[in-house]
């Protein structure tokens, strides 16, 4: 199989350029992705090939092309909807709660909403507060919509196929470090599932539970485990809704000790979600308690000192990684 080297950010756009290219109801709309080629990049050249009718730059309202975007998916069309980051998604989240996720129920099952929306989530950018939290974990307590979290080429060129025939309000978020993050992806890379993880790594001492740049971290710190001698196994996520039980549940009844890394906020965030779940349905299978590596519960800083320890780091994990494996030793 032929492979070539890409980055992820244009993964993405590979992802769109054919989606457009196929379906005359897709189009991309968002602030900054035509004229610009999008705040990230991603949507460069776009705008050439395909005109300002399907790549529409949009004025600086959030809740009204978001709004409109759930219009079009109502009248038939397949939009991308662009939103810079998830903290601006703020600024749309009564269209996208009160409106695209509720639609389908509040209709009797009459309107679907086949509605895609992209954004930038996390830090380590040196963006400040206002431009990297991760608020995924918030929208992953919905009813009514999908959120995807792709880390790696694989599922940022594949996932897009599937979100946009999903009938439903699909949320993907790209983490901001990884649109540099370069490999090698098959020539013939296609659509990839939207549900269920993934193990990256297969392990039998210890489970770690990741996923967007988290997944990396995880994966380098399972790298010098095993230079001490512990087998992790890193499952990558991919999907924060619906989250997918039985794979971190088979994982942990083989290896009895598990770790979740999550760069949102401790309180309330998804990794007290999975956590709570390995207690429902494999708590006879820990041999440790259920551990979490979330980020500082602080605005996220604008020094790159803070901002690193405000975040999950490969030393975190190893720290938390060694205490489940040798205690207090």
């Amino acid at each position: 199989m032929n492979a070539r080297k890409v980055t992820y950010r244009e993964a993405l756009r590979e992802a769109m350029v054919e989606a457009l290219r196929g379906d005359p109801r897709v189009f991309l709309m968002g602030e900054d992705v035509g004229a610009y080629g999008g705040c990230f990049a991603v949507s460069r050249g776009m705008l050439e090939e395909f005109g300002p009718e399907r790549v529409r730059d949009t004025p600086l309202s959030e809740s009204a092309f978001v709004g409109a975007g759930i219009g079009a998916a109502l009248g038939g069309m397949r939009p991308i909807v662009e939103v810079m980051t998830c903290n601006f998604s703020l600024l749309a989240a009564d269209q996208i709660v009160n409106t695209a996720a509720t639609l389908l129920h509040m209709s009797g099952g009459q309107f679907s909403v086949p509605l895609v929306i992209r954004m930038a989530t996390g830090g380590g950018k040196q963006l400040a507060a206002q431009h990297s939290h991760s608020l995924e974990g918030w929208y992953a307590h919905v009813p009514g919509i999908r959120v995807l979290v792709p880390a790696t080429l694989q599922d940022a060129r594949g996932m897009m196929a599937g979100a946009l025939e999903c009938p439903d309000p699909v949320l993907i978020f790209e983490h901001q470090t990884l649109y540099n993050r370069e490999g090698e992806l098959a020539e013939d890379a296609g659509a990839v599932a939207i549900h269920g993880a993934k193990i990256q790594r297969p392990g039998r001492d210890l489970t770690i539970v990741a996923y967007g740049a988290g997944l990396w971290k995880s994966l380098a710190a399972a790298e010098a485990l095993a230079a001490e001698g512990i087998d992790a196994e890193v499952i990558d996520l991919r999907v924060l809704r619906p989250l997918d039980d039985a794979t971190i549940v088979e994982s942990v009844a083989r290896t009895h000790r598990v770790l979740i890394v999550d760069e949102g906020w401790r309180s309330g965030g998804i990794a007290a979600e999975i956590g709570m779940r390995i207690m429902e349905q494999a708590f006879y299978q820990l041999d440790r308690p259920v551990a979490r590596l979330c980020g500082v519960e602080v605005p996220i800083p604008y020094a790159p000192q803070l901002e690193h320890a405000a975040l999950p780091q490969v030393e975190g994990i190893l720290e938390i990684a060694r205490e489940l494996i040798h205690g207090h030793e």
